[in-house]
Order: structure tokens, then sequence, then C-alpha cells
């Protein structure tokens, strides 16, 4: 795998939501880079920017939503000054994105094979039926979807929720992307076959070469799929490093307290832990640490200043009263 240059890097990207009572950043300063064949987790609650910073790389907020500060620089190119036709361009072919629903963004009333073979002709209309046909079927065989070349004549609701999230990720990996985005992609599936998804999207991107950001609420997922994490909160990127450090040794108390709450940290008939408190607003942020109302570890200064990004090596964190003691 090829993880020497940077493919993707952003810079103090900000995305905001216009309201009568102003704008509330919803991506508050966000900086990140991404490799070549490098699988990255961005991890965090519900509510803590994750899935609109997806969607702010390659333009896909819409109004009352906007990117109104900083740089997504892919292969050398800002996609924040990029109009929507170029960006129209890059979208299906170098940069793909899996959405959470597959039943939201397969057309239910087209057959898949004509869905897929679109994807292709948007990018390559000089692709001939039969090259795009064998296209499709080594996507979907690739993505373990048996008798592949049968499957392309039928419609998304024949296929089980497994299979269809299969085939998005089929229709993604379609023109070789450099980078995917995928959003939560695997969350409303059984853990099988979320185990089974998890396999085919490590094994097509070290195959490929392709960069992968993988955006979960989930740790385990992490832990099994992805090269480094980014832990979000509030709009902003609180922790950074390879997956071995951070989950071992986290240096933030949001990444801790994520790591407490799963499952298989918990002894039988304990309750689950769970972190205090529940995440703020975008109207309700504090004006130092976002994180201070729920952080067992809160001194005063937190609550004058946010934290500014520290880096030890390879990984960063933004924290004051920072975690030293290793999991056991």
């Amino acid at each position: 795998m090829s993880q020497d240059k940077t493919l993707l890097d952003v810079r103090g990207l900000r995305t905001a939501f216009h309201t009568e009572a102003g704008a509330w950043p919803a991506v508050d300063g966000v900086d990140f880079t991404v490799r070549r064949g490098e699988i990255v987790g961005l991890v965090g609650e519900s509510g803590s920017g994750k899935s609109v910073t997806g969607f702010s790389l390659i333009g896909l907020i819409d109004p009352p939503g906007e990117v109104v500060a900083g740089e997504v620089i892919f292969d050398g190119i800002d996609l924040c000054t990029q109009t929507e036709e170029q960006l129209r361009k890059l979208r299906g072919d170098r940069i793909a994105m899996i959405f959470q629903d597959p039943l939201m963004t397969l057309n239910p009333v087209l057959k898949v094979g004509e869905q897929m073979r679109e994807a292709i002709f948007t990018h390559y209309p000089k692709t001939t039926r039969k090259q795009a046909d064998a296209r499709c079927v080594e996507a979907l065989e690739m993505v373990g979807i048996p008798s592949a070349a049968t499957r392309l004549d039928n419609y998304p609701h024949e296929f089980s929720g497994g299979m269809r999230q299969r085939v998005a990720i089929a229709i993604a990996m379609l023109n070789q992307p450099e980078l995917i985005i995928a959003d939560e992609p695997t969350t409303a599936l059984d853990v099988t076959i979320q185990g089974q998804i998890l396999y085919q999207m490590q094994k097509l991107c070290r195959a490929h070469d392709t960069a992968l950001i993988w955006i979960t609420h989930d740790l385990g997922v992490v832990a099994e799929l992805a090269d480094r994490v980014a832990v979000m909160y509030a709009g902003r990127i609180v922790e950074t490093g390879t997956v071995d450090e951070v989950l071992s040794a986290p240096r933030h108390p949001y990444t801790r307290g994520l790591l407490d709450s799963m499952p298989s940290t918990a002894e039988p008939g304990q309750r689950l832990h769970q972190i205090d408190g529940m995440a703020p607003t975008l109207a309700g942020r504090e004006i130092g640490c976002a994180f201070r109302p729920r952080c067992p570890n809160a001194i005063a200064r937190c609550a004058e200043v946010p934290p500014e990004n520290t880096v030890e090596g390879k990984r960063s964190y933004r924290c004051y009263v920072p975690l030293v003691q290793e999991l056991v």
C-alpha cells in the first residue's frame, strides 16, 4: 500500500447553517489528511459533524448550509473553489460516496444494471454497452454478489438490505476512484453482513490503492477496518492518530468515554457506561472547550479558551488535561 503521498488535505474547513438567529457552525475548523490507499475512520456521536464534514468535502451541502471557510485540497485541486460542473466531473469518477441508506440512493424503478451503466456512461460516454456490462459484473463480483450477470436485470427491491449496500459499494468502485467517502453504510445491517462488507471494503482499497474515509459512531468498526482515526466532537476533531495508538491509549477524555461506552467493555450483568450529559446543539456550544460540561477532568481554563491542537509524533489532541494512562 502506498501511503507516502497525501491525496486529501483538509485545512480549516468550516460549514455553517444560516438561520434567523444567525449562522451556526456544524463543522468548525476541521483539519486532517488522507494518504493514497489509507483508510481513515471519522468517529463521533450523532450531531458531532461527521456526515456534514463528508458532504462538505465534495460540495453536497444545500442551503441553508454553506461551506464558509477552509480548503479541501484533493490531489492539488481545491474542491472549495470548483464550480458545480467541475465537481460533477469528479464525483462518481475520481471521488465516490457511499450513503447510509441504499434505498434512498438507488432508484426503485430502474434496474440495477441501468443505474450502474449510467455511472460509467456519465464519465466515459464512449464506452460500449458490452464493455460497461463487463465492468458492472466485475464490480458486483468484487463485492461478493453471486450470479452477478443475471442480477443486473433485477430491481433494488429484489435484493436484501446487505446486498443493496453491496450494490452501492460496487457503484462507488465502478470507475476505480482515488477516494471513497462512506457515510455509516453498515449502520442498519446485522453484524454478520457488516463484517463481510468491512472485509470487502478493506480488500478493495488495498487492491486498488483507494483511499477511504469511513464515517461512523462505532469504534469497534474502526478498530477492524481503519489505519488511522479522527475523533469528532461538536464540529471539531479532538483527537487523531493511528488506530492502535488512539484505542489503546486515548489522550482526550471524550475518546475514552466512547471507548468505555462500547458493549464489549462491560462486565456481564453490568450497566453500560455512558458519557454524562448531552452533546451540545449548534446554538448551545460553550465559549471554551465544547466538551467541558461533560468532562470529568475539566479545569477553569477549559471554560475560557478552546484548547489548541497539541501534536505528539503522529497523533494530536485538543485538551488541557490529556489522559496518560493506558486502557487495561
